[in-house]
């Protein structure tokens, strides 16, 4: 073996890589299945322009999301990001068909994970959603944070790169100025995934839901289904375990484009202004 992901693996994992594999990674990552000599399966996650910390703080996450014993999370193997080669490696979940009633455990199981709750709106320590810094020092109320720490920052960046049209910005300071009425009633911080697209939650062999490749915080808990609205994967069912589970409050399904709009925003700066056009009607819908 002569690659220096692999070795490094060996050497956070303290067995010797046998065989490694390229597999799907995601928008971001280069992926390897790597079996390891004490019989393990890992799937190893990595790319050179990783920033420091961001595998580690995705491992952080995976773990406390785990401590909820709500729904199936890969377990940490091993960790590096402090110098390349910075990786991450899990154990290797098996994907099979969704089995019978598996949207239905999804949706509680989601519904348990959120409300086991969370110290604050925000996390002790800052993370990552894609490749993106995401700031999370703790903010008193739900209307702040997601202000201040979600939308806020990302609509300049977004504007100030030209991803956003400059006419934007106006109906933008709007928007944060009206938070405090639009984001509904007060409600405890919940344990969110961050990044609950379709992709990110899959089935194991044996048809259970599984977790992966979360952005965690604690904050407002139609944020996560509303970003399961967003691109699809979710059926009807699903929603309607959560609800029947945890109810939501009333008028949430007018807030759901509301919290579409940070994962939008994510796009905007992740894959370029073609994103842009949903940002400005998810806006315009409020202000």
């Amino acid at each position: 073996m002569n690659d220096p992901v692999l070795e490094a693996v060996a050497a956070a994992a303290g067995a010797a890589v046998e065989r490694a594999e390229p597999v799907a990674g995601g928008d971001i990552n280069r992926a390897l299945r790597a079996r390891l000599a004490d019989g393990r399966t890992l799937f190893v996650k990595f790319y050179d322009a990783a920033p420091a910390g961001m595998y580690r703080a995705e491992a952080e996450g995976l773990r406390w999301l785990a401590e909820a014993r709500a729904v199936r999370l890969p377990e940490v193997a091993a960790v590096a990001d402090e110098a390349p080669p910075r990786f991450l490696a899990l154990e290797w979940v098996e994907r099979g068909a969704r089995g019978p009633g598996h949207d239905e455990r999804l949706g509680r199981g989601l519904a348990e994970l959120h409300r086991a709750g969370a110290p604050a709106f925000g996390l002790a320590r800052d993370n990552f959603i894609g490749n993106l810094p995401q700031r999370n020092a703790p903010l008193p109320s739900w209307p702040e944070f997601y202000g201040e720490r979600r939308l806020a920052p990302l609509l300049r960046k977004a504007l100030d790169e030209g991803l956003l049209p400059a006419s934007e910005g106006a109906r933008a300071e709007r928007l944060l100025g009206r938070l405090a009425d639009l984001c509904g009633p007060p409600e405890p911080p919940a344990r969110l995934h961050g990044d609950r697209w379709g992709g990110n939650a899959i089935a194991d062999s044996d048809g259970e839901p599984v977790l992966i490749d979360p952005a965690v915080y604690g904050g407002h808990r139609e944020v996560d289904l509303a970003m399961m609205r967003l691109f699809g994967g979710f059926s009807e069912r699903t929603f309607a375990a959560y609800d029947e589970a945890f109810p939501l409050a009333e008028g949430h399904a007018d807030r759901v484009a509301l919290y579409q709009l940070y994962p939008l925003l994510v796009h905007v700066l992740l894959f370029g202004g073609g994103y842009a056009a949903s940002v400005g009607r998810a806006m315009a819908a409020y202000v």
